[in-house]
């Protein structure tokens, strides 16, 4: 799998006219995809290996401190289905408004939801429990219901982390970026099973998800985006962002 180079006559501002794409775009993330559901309806099924994972979450909640709690609470606000869509239009309008990017910025918002949305298809289809409160000592959050496997609030620290990667891609700024990024996306899912509120199965499928979403969407977008992009206005000769891969 080799990834495309941004073409050097997009500018700046235009840099995600072209987002970086694997060659097969489409076998890969449906063999991930396919996967994780096979992944997550077994772990639905034995329940030996949600005892293994719920096990994780009990030793965490016999060992909170004020410290962590407050940074899990944190992330946990942040990156809800309010904080997160506040945290992204503040992206999206920073690139847009700040930086003069709508390009970039409508790329940046596309890549982060579909990453974050890819959890809620899988949560449809594999349906797992979430972690039953009652069996933690100091549960920190109670969510209730079938909707454990992924996470949603790791999909989204992955998908915003990759997507700021992308922009930052072949800049100075690349190595800082996925650095933090990795940082801030082990974070989230850190906190997510700290919580008690998902097992961390749950959490590291959504990196899989993710990225399996991202990677489609990617040759979804260098093949359809560049002709809505120049018909809006936004770059000129759409034909000088078809790269082959």
């Amino acid at each position: 799998m080799r990834p495309s180079q941004p073409s050097p006559l997009i500018d700046s501002t235009t840099r995600l006219a072209v987002l970086p794409q694997i060659r097969h775009w489409v076998l890969w993330p449906a063999g991930l995809a396919a996967g994780l559901i096979i992944v997550g309806l077994t772990l639905s099924a034995v329940r030996a290996l949600t005892a293994a994972d719920l096990g994780i979450d009990q030793t965490l909640s016999l060992n909170h401190t004020a410290f962590l709690t407050a940074i899990a609470l944190t992330l946990n606000a942040l990156f809800s289905p309010l904080g997160g869509s506040f945290l992204l239009a503040v992206v999206c309008l920073f690139l847009a408004v700040a930086r003069r990017s709508p390009v970039n910025a409508a790329a940046v918002g596309a890549v982060s939801l579909v990453g974050w949305l890819s959890s809620e298809v899988l949560k449809a289809v594999v349906g797992r429990h979430r972690p039953d409160a009652s069996l933690l000592a100091h549960p920190l959050v109670t969510e209730r219901g079938f909707d454990s496997f992924p996470s949603g609030h790791t999909c989204l620290a992955v998908s915003l982390s990759i997507a700021l990667y992308f922009l930052a891609r072949g800049t100075r700024w690349q190595r800082l970026t996925m650095i933090g990024g990795g940082l801030l996306s082990i974070s989230v899912a850190a906190s997510r099973i700290y919580l008690g509120a998902h097992y961390p199965s749950d959490v590291a499928a959504s990196f899989v998800a993710s990225l399996a979403a991202i990677l489609f969407f990617s040759g979804l977008w260098n093949r359809y985006a560049a002709s809505l992009l120049s018909r809006l206005g936004l770059i000129h000769r759409p034909d000088l962002c078809r790269e082959s891969v």
